[in-house]
């Protein structure tokens, strides 16, 4: 099933008897839903840009590479830099901007200016009965009634199917630079990126990869402004060691692509960062990489390893992005009734997505 317009979406949804599996552009399976596929790739294209306004909307089926090269003429940008997952997950396709509102997917530089969620501005969709819903708008000025655009965002499909998003969208930087320390070990490591977000210098990115031993600090905005930071950061960290001005790769250390083409399972685990050094350390990983400011682990794991008993005890929640069983960790009871709320709510026959989130 691929339809090529809203009304026609809602005719099929309406029209159907049993599960929907909805898919974007395939770059990132998720799970194991069974049911006839739903694709969203021709519902395509850009439908508003007003750079003056810093406001984007955009059909779900668009690919990002699309949204990206037409910021990019306005020199704009998605200022919270999509994953690209196709490296880690061994898939093609292209990657559409339904797919990252759908799963929130939000890059390293989430930890400066916020997630996928926090630049939505408004969604349509349709749900699970053949409903066209609207909510929010498409510029900031005009995001009214409930919030619906935030509750989309990382739904995975699950409460309707997206059609269009529109986007808060910032000016591209006008210069970068990436610092980095070598030969720390993981928890100097996560003192150091601590350190460096708690200071007044705005890191824009802050990562650690232990297979290299080498932490990367980045740094954007105006040039003099990131000359300026660049060496104070560089003061203020020196007891962690001298610091070199490097290219820095981040789209690799966005699309972990360190991991990709190996065998294993690949866990993305969320926690405090003054316990991810630890935790790393105890579900015996093959292979870690910290973002986030140590936030974010990104676990390469033997097959089968149960990071969640692991967990037990550690406040955070952990996702299984590669591998087989359980994607998503189990909500607590007042959270997994709010959910199931939910889902009966905008899919009373439960067709989206069916168990994806179980």
């Amino acid at each position: 099933m691929t339809p090529t317009s809203e009304l026609e979406l809602s005719d099929m949804i309406k029209a159907v008897n049993g599960p929907l599996r909805i898919v974007g552009g395939g770059t990132r399976p998720i799970g194991h839903v069974m049911g006839e596929v739903l694709s969203t790739a021709a519902l395509s294209g850009i439908t508003l840009h007003e750079p003056g306004a810093l406001t984007l909307v955009a059909r779900a089926g668009t690919p990002v590479v699309d949204i990206e090269a037409t910021l990019a003429t306005q020199n704009q940008r998605l200022a919270f830099e999509p994953m690209d997952h196709r490296a880690l997950m061994g898939t093609s396709g292209q990657p559409t901007i339904g797919g990252v509102v759908a799963a929130n997917i939000s890059g390293p530089r989430r930890i400066s200016v916020g997630a996928c969620r926090d630049f939505l501005l408004g969604v349509r969709f349709v749900d699970g009965a053949g409903n066209i819903v609207k909510n929010g708008g498409r510029v900031m000025k005009n995001v009214t009634g409930y919030d619906l655009v935030k509750l989309m965002a990382g739904a995975y499909g699950t409460l309707g199917v997206l059609t269009e998003v529109s986007f808060k969208v910032l000016p591209a930087v006008e210069a970068e630079t990436t610092l980095t320390l070598s030969g720390l070990d993981d928890t100097t490591a996560i003192q150091a990126m601590s350190a460096a977000l708690g200071s007044p210098f705005e890191v824009t990115g802050v990562a650690h990869d232990p297979a290299q031993s080498l932490t990367h600090f980045r740094l954007e905005g105006f040039a003099a402004s990131v000359a300026y930071r660049a060496d104070a950061l560089s003061k203020l960290l020196a007891p962690f060691g001298i610091m070199q001005d490097t290219a820095g790769d981040w789209s690799a250390i966005r699309d972990v692509t360190a991991f990709a083409g190996k065998t294993g399972d690949v866990w993305r685990i969320s926690v405090k960062p003054s316990e991810a050094a630890a935790l790393a350390a105890k579900i015996g990983a093959d292979a870690v990489q910290y973002d986030w400011g140590g936030g974010l682990i990104w676990a390469l794991c033997p097959v089968g390893t149960d990071v969640r008993t692991a967990m037990i005890g550690t406040a955070g929640h952990a996702t299984l992005i590669r591998g087989t069983g359980q994607t998503f960790h189990p909500e607590p009871a007042p959270l997994a009734d709010i959910s199931t709320g939910l889902r009966a709510r905008f899919d009373p026959r439960g067709i989206l997505n069916t168990g994806i989130m179980g």
